[in-house]
């Protein structure tokens, strides 16, 4: 590349970068509903409050690994992200850190966040943690992001990684109930994140990223947004049949989950009818989509909490 192309390369920095600039590399607001799928996760392993000084090292480990992924992401994505208006004064897009400084930074972060997981929690945690940084960093942004439209279906298992961490820390081991909020999670990705590419497609389209909506088109989108959906769903009750947890989680999931199938319908409906997307009709899905997760696993781990109290 050339230093027009990627001005972090050219080691041309305009001035001195703060913390601010180094928070801001890893995603904080990304990381932020990783965060809380771990820590509650760490409520329902232990049925209550977990130790506070592990809840404090997952806590702390737990957004090192994730914002390491997301520094790395920057470094790789940074050509396209000069080129796209949300992403371009990103600081490794304008130069303000270098992408040596941001490697660095990122190899660091990673390091102390696999050691204070093996040492002060379980290794299953820290390999867990390991495994959703490579997947991230290697599977989702190296091989698929600009390869296929199923970058965020096969991607997106990064995501899932963070309750495994959580429940790992506690227990040092996975039972199904684990693998269950894995699942959901990874069913979840798509339509979350399709929400917002349809939105942003134009964006990805420039940059010549093959998300579903620019490969196949909005239809096609909607479609697998409600399918996906149905999915979510389905596997979000499943493990009440398996008596993992009980009726406040029931209750709970099918009212978040009847919601989430309102709007993906009402997104499918609009789109189907010819109409372009709008922002009115695919924000809603979108910012909800968040609500329910974040909503899905306080319902899970109060309702194990509750039903332990109880025994």
């Amino acid at each position: 590349m050339t230093t027009e192309t990627i001005p972090a390369d050219a080691g041309a920095v305009r001035e001195r970068a703060t913390w601010r600039d180094y928070l801001s590399l890893t995603k904080p607001k990304v990381i932020s509903l990783l965060l809380w799928t771990t820590v509650t996760a760490m409520f329902m392993a232990e049925r209550g409050v977990p130790d506070l000084w592990l809840l404090l090292v997952v806590s702390v480990a737990g957004y090192a690994s994730a914002g390491s992924a997301g520094v790395f992401n920057m470094i790789i994505d940074r050509d396209i992200d000069l080129k796209m208006a949300r992403t371009a004064q990103r600081p490794t897009t304008s130069g303000l850190i270098s992408t040596r400084s941001a490697a660095i930074f990122g190899g660091v972060l990673q390091v102390a966040s696999f050691l204070m997981l093996w040492v002060w929690a379980t290794p299953l945690a820290a390999w867990m943690s390991l495994a959703g940084f490579l997947t991230y960093v290697v599977v989702y942004t190296q091989l698929l992001k600009r390869n296929t439209w199923h970058n965020i279906v096969l991607g997106g298992a990064a995501g899932c990684f963070p309750p495994l961490v959580g429940w790992a820390a506690v227990t040092g081991d996975l039972n199904l109930f684990a693998w269950f909020l894995f699942a959901i999670i990874f069913f979840w990705t798509p339509v979350h994140f399709w929400a917002l590419a349809l939105m942003i497609k134009d964006e990805y389209r420039e940059v010549g990223i093959p998300m579903l909506p620019v490969v196949h088109g909005d239809k096609l989108t909607v479609a697998q947004i409600g399918l996906y959906a149905i999915y979510t769903v389905v596997l979000s009750v499943m493990p009440v049949f398996f008596r993992e947890v009980g009726a406040i989680y029931f209750v709970t999931a099918a009212g978040l989950g009847a919601w989430l199938l309102v709007l993906s319908w009402r997104l499918y409906r609009h789109v189907m009818a010819g109409n372009k997307v709008e922002r009115r009709v695919a924000v809603p899905l979108y910012l909800y989509s968040m609500l329910y997760l974040a909503l899905l696993f306080v319902a899970a781990a109060a309702d194990r909490m509750v039903f332990a109290s109880l025994l």
